[in-house]
């Protein structure tokens, strides 16, 4: 009986290390990272306006990839956000507002950019998909923060004052290209990647930022 537990010992102990030696032999970290690349695009296909190319990482996506949930190393996160603040454009004519009633519906509106749209379709801000905006609207996203009463507590009472600049610009800097101040931020980059225009961000920032804005009442 001993000599047959032995054995078994004995066996059990050589699989234990046969095991070790094959993860040790295994693919590495990179070669894994670079089949799983490989099987993703292979389930992706060109269908209409939407291509492929939406699969590629810019240097932001894929730091913040391989962080894995985490936040990438200081000096990484500084240099995303040192060069995503680059890329924000201020308005051409200096307006920052326009018409609050257009930036709700722009704010309402998901359309745009998926494969089921013409390439002719405007595109909407979707933004209710992550954030409360006004207390109207009963059916809203919490990925981001709620935005009710956002010109009002940051104390903008007149948006085209100089005490209220600071605000304004960084209201528009975060709507044209949020990854300028959060390096790994999931709000889309609404400016930079052409999502909405000047103007429809000029109307985003009236529903924001207007004191007669439903969001500031």
């Amino acid at each position: 009986m001993k000599t047959v537990k032995k054995m078994a010992f004995t066996v059990v102990a050589l699989a234990v290390a046969a095991i070790g030696v094959g993860c040790a032999t295994g693919p590495s970290p990179a070669e894994l990272d670079r089949e799983a690349v490989q099987v993703i695009r292979s389930a992706f296909r060109d269908q209409g306006i939407v291509k492929v190319d939406r699969l590629d990482q810019d240097a932001a996506n894929e730091a913040c990839s391989k962080a894995l949930g985490k936040e990438p190393p200081a000096e990484v996160v500084k240099a995303i956000e040192a060069a995503n603040l680059k890329t924000i454009k201020p308005p051409s004519d200096g307006k920052y507002l326009g018409d609050w009633k257009l930036g709700e519906v722009i704010a309402q509106s998901g359309r745009g950019l998926t494969w089921t749209d013409d390439a002719k379709t405007v595109n909407g801000g979707n933004c209710y998909n992550c954030h409360q905006i006004s207390q109207e609207e009963i059916s809203f996203g919490t990925i981001g923060p709620s935005l009710y009463q956002y010109g009002k507590l940051r104390g903008v009472t007149d948006p085209t004052s100089p005490a209220a600049m600071p605000i304004v610009e960084y209201t528009w800097g975060k709507l044209w290209n949020a990854r300028a101040y959060n390096a790994c931020s999931q709000m889309p980059r609404a400016g930079h990647m052409g999502i909405l225009d000047e103007t429809q961000l000029r109307h985003v920032m009236a529903l924001l930022l207007d004191p007669k804005s439903p969001v500031n009442q």
